[in-house]
């Protein structure tokens, strides 16, 4: 009889403890720059990741556990990222992380997730660099920033347009679709009548507007973010210069830049990840797009699409690999192909995204229209 009632007072002592460890949630930490030059995006990507968290905690989380988003604000800084990094992996025993934002800063944080093995979907970066270097299991979650402008730079051939000046932030996101859009340039047969470069947070960039107008272009493509798209904008304003067509990355994309510079922004073409518009048809598009609105009362931008996007992925994974074993999910998202609401994710042998592709906007009246791929179009381009 004694033996009996051990017997069953250890088989509840194993239920207790497995109901207990079952009931612990899934933690997954990632920095962004909710302060500092990355604010604008970084803010929209906190968005994308709460949305997930909420919608997958709705659904009984993952494998029957809570999922628990851990987000630090670093500040824009890689060298903060780096140090909240190890004290997510090394101190607050994260189980999982996502990228930050922007590739300068994933750049800073890759070291440490390589030393301690974890796998990282990089949903805020692009830059090709991030895939040349090396490091295990990294992910890439959208178009690598060297294909930013080729849709772009297709249209311009479809229209018979030429003779192209680039301006680029040093930075290594910018730097990427410097090259690439140089590179996509010549193959495509474009005449490049003047590239530079110049120092992350340079404020006035009149001298090198003044310099690409001089070159003859009429064609004028700006590699940075969002301040580097107002900032050039702004100089042709002053300088009287207006290019046949203006393209400038990232910036373009939030409603913010249409905002802050009005009239000014029409014509600007940008690269985009994803759109809110129902004509992107993407598995969950749609729904993503009807919930944020409902939840934070304003449209996602791209940045929040693929946070979202991210936390869809991870989900796959887990999912296929049956737990959280960060060997076996790392061994899944190598080669996981699958669709999304920004659309398709597949990697190559690196980890580099080649699935997924961005479309082309413009800013047309105050509103933002899809006008590359022809399939895709909300609008036809215009030109001045």
């Amino acid at each position: 009889m004694l033996r009996a009632c051990l017997h069953i007072a250890v088989a509840i002592s194993l239920l207790t403890a497995s109901a207990a460890y079952a009931a612990d949630p899934i933690r997954i930490g990632v920095s962004l720059g909710l302060t500092g030059r990355y604010a604008e995006m970084s803010a929209m990507q906190e968005k994308g990741y709460r949305l997930w968290q909420e919608q997958i905690n709705a659904k009984g989380g993952l494998l029957g556990r809570k999922v628990e988003m851990l987000i630090v604000d670093d500040e824009s800084n890689g060298q903060n990222a780096a140090s909240i990094y190890r004290d997510l992996i090394v101190n607050r025993k994260v189980d999982l992380v996502f990228g930050p934002y922007s590739s300068q800063i994933t750049g800073a944080v890759l070291p440490v997730t390589d030393q301690y093995r974890y796998p990282v979907l990089v949903g805020g970066a692009s830059s090709d660099s991030l895939w040349e270097k090396g490091y295990r299991n990294v992910y890439g979650v959208y178009t690598s920033a060297s294909r930013y402008t080729v849709g772009f730079l297709e249209m311009l051939v479809m229209t018979g347009m030429d003779d192209i000046a680039i301006l680029a932030a040093d930075d290594a996101f910018s730097t990427s679709i410097r090259e690439g859009a140089e590179k996509w340039a010549g193959r495509l047969g474009l005449n490049l009548a003047f590239s530079r470069s110049f120092a992350k947070d340079t404020e006035d960039l009149d001298s090198l507007v003044r310099q690409a107008k001089g070159s003859g272009a009429a064609v004028l493509v700006v590699c940075g973010h969002y301040q580097e798209s107002v900032q050039v904008r702004r100089a042709c304003v002053r300088l009287k210069w207006t290019p046949r067509a203006y393209y400038a990355s990232v910036g373009p994309v939030l409603q913010k830049y249409s905002d802050t510079l009005k009239a000014d922004a029409d014509g600007t073409f940008s690269s985009s990840q994803w759109e809110p518009h129902p004509d992107l048809a993407y598995p969950g598009s749609r729904e993503f797009l009807h919930s944020f609105t409902e939840t934070y009362d304003t449209p996602p931008s791209y940045h929040a699409a693929t946070a979202f996007a991210s936390g869809i992925i991870l989900e796959k994974a887990v999912l296929r690999a049956g737990r959280i074993d960060r060997g076996k999910l790392a061994e899944v998202l190598a080669t996981l192909d699958t669709m999304t609401p920004i659309g398709r994710y597949g990697v190559d042998g690196t980890g580099l995204q080649i699935r997924q592709f961005p479309v082309i906007i413009q800013w047309q009246r105050g509103q933002k229209e899809i006008v590359w791929p022809q399939d895709l179009r909300t609008a036809e381009p215009e030109f001045r």
